[in-house]
């Protein structure tokens, strides 16, 4: 078997292991998981968290398990995981968003990143989102914004496949029902 540089023999999908040549792991996945954490939080926010995420899997590399999954969802865990700690701030913001209802924010940029980021983000949505537990909120955005397929969903966040699904479906209902009977969540995706 002929293995192109830097690829884990070993690996079934062609990713690398973040074992050997971090930095093939890094330029893989970095925009990918930046993009994420942007649609969820700010870019500046972002920029850190992304940072951060990438600087937890080097130090975490040797810990890497790929009979648990791949590199992409192992970094979207971490990156949930490091987002959980921002909860609080997450659920104030889309709290004040659902109260006021506008996207006027503080400045100008704030204002762009978030018409860029969120495209319709309406208060409701906020409000709705806002209203679910962390654990269904984190599914919906691995899903949503991540598009992250229910296995990799269950991989990143250390969950059961099965889990993933009833917290999607439930989410689905709570959004579903917050928004007027408009499915927010496309139903065709299931990973």
């Amino acid at each position: 078997m002929i293995v192109s540089p830097g690829l884990n023999p070993g690996s079934e999908t062609g990713e690398w292991s973040p074992r050997e040549n971090f930095d093939q792991v890094f330029d893989a996945h970095f925009a990918e998981i930046h993009r994420y954490i942007a649609r969820r939080l700010d870019t500046h926010t972002a920029d850190d968290l992304a940072a951060e995420t990438f600087l937890v899997a080097f130090r975490e590399r040797d810990r890497f398990d790929a009979a648990r999954g791949g590199v992409r969802p192992w970094l979207y865990g971490i990156a949930t995981n490091l987002l959980a700690k921002h909860r609080r701030s997450e659920v104030r913001r889309w709290k004040a968003l659902s109260r006021t209802g506008a996207r006027d924010l503080e400045s100008h940029e704030d204002t762009v990143a978030t018409r860029v980021s969120a495209e319709q983000l309406t208060g409701k949505l906020a409000g709705a989102l806002a209203g679910l537990s962390r654990g269904d909120r984190d599914v919906v955005l691995l899903v949503a914004l991540g598009g992250l397929a229910h296995a990799e969903v269950a991989a990143a966040l250390g969950i059961p496949y099965g889990t993933v699904a009833s917290r999607l479906n439930r989410a689905r209902k709570h959004l579903r029902k917050a928004l007027g009977d408009v499915n927010p969540l496309k139903e065709a995706r299931d990973g």
